[in-house]
């Protein structure tokens, strides 16, 4: 089991990625922060789409990527805000090569 938790500031707040890693595969994902994202519950299917996920920076791309083309509002953040959070938590938690 690997623990990946990041920081990342962004523009106008915090977003906090809390990863666990177990067989090379995303277990839970946790992010919170300060931080505005529309609808309300998008935060909580962002966590669920990341569950189950493998824990490669190529994955996780690219169902952010998915994520954010469906309409998520965000304001004083960007996608690319929790790409990089994300992409620190999986280095935290001792993912290598694509990561």
């Amino acid at each position: 089991m690997r623990i990946g938790v990041y920081e990342h500031k962004a523009r106008k707040g915090l977003i906090r990625v809390s990863l666990k890693i177990v067989e090379g595969v995303i277990e839970e994902a946790t992010i919170t922060g300060d931080f505005f994202i529309y609808p309300e519950d998008a935060l909580f299917e962002l966590e669920s789409t990341l569950r189950g996920t493998k824990a490669s920076w190529a994955e996780v791309s690219s169902k952010l990527d998915e994520f954010f083309s469906r309409g998520v509002e965000l304001a004083g953040s960007t996608p690319e805000d929790f790409k990089t959070a994300l992409k620190k938590a999986l280095v935290e938690a001792g993912v290598h090569g694509e990561a």
